[in-house]
């Protein structure tokens, strides 16, 4: 069974959908942390940004390994690495790449091609996975998923404002909203959940009901 969890950044889905996932015993995908790795590793090497050829060249040739909460690049743990406000600001290098997205979305579907699946990201439900059984598309007001940012970037003691955030953030809404392929769009069969005002636990207590639901059809 393959569930997708679609939405803007600082809905909350990576950890919903991790969280989903260990409840149901299925596998979590997180989609944008492999597109952080490709975008740290641009960054080590480094290249010009322009380069769209070289970010393919990337996405073809780095070792990717996600295990269990950990994401390794040719046998480097880059977790943290890949979650600063940088590598996060510059992402979107990786994200408007075709060739990139190509790449990323064989190996996604190779993932979910033999096993339960929870996977979260832009595109899952529309591009990823059309078929998959049960779609939600989990959204927030743009306060709300800023400060949750801002609050996780804070903890990890990045000195970022939240001005900072939450301009970076609408930046990131417009990339996503009008990227040609793989952009942010809802699934005609996706169901909508708004996390304004509620809890993580709630969140996945919602969820998991949605997914019990679409089992039982």
């Amino acid at each position: 069974m393959i569930v997708t969890i679609d939405g803007p950044a600082g809905a909350g889905k990576s950890r919903a959908a991790r969280d989903l996932a260990k409840k149901l015993g299925f596998r979590f995908l997180d989609t944008g942390a492999m597109y952080r790795a490709i975008t740290l590793k641009a960054a080590q090497l480094p290249i010009d940004w322009a380069d769209t050829e070289a970010m393919a060249r990337i996405a073809q040739e780095m070792e990717l390994n996600l295990t269990g909460d950990r994401v390794f690049v040719d046998g480097e743990d880059v977790t943290d690495a890949i979650r600063t406000f940088d590598i996060t600001t510059h992402t979107h290098h990786a994200a408007d790449n075709p060739a990139v997205r190509d790449r990323l979305v064989e190996l996604q579907r190779q993932i979910g091609s033999h096993q339960d699946l929870v996977t979260e990201g832009r595109d899952q439900a529309t591009v990823v996975f059309p078929k998959a059984e049960c779609k939600i598309y989990l959204t927030a007001s743009d306060e709300v998923r800023a400060r949750r940012r801002y609050d996780d970037l804070r903890s990890r003691g990045e000195q970022v404002t939240f001005e900072e955030v939450l301009e970076k953030q609408l930046e990131r809404d417009t990339r996503d909203f009008g990227r040609e392929y793989g952009g942010l769009r809802k699934a005609e069969d996706s169901i909508e959940v708004n996390t304004d005002g509620m809890t993580p636990e709630d969140v996945v207590r919602e969820l998991e009901k949605l997914v019990r639901s679409c089992q039982r059809q």
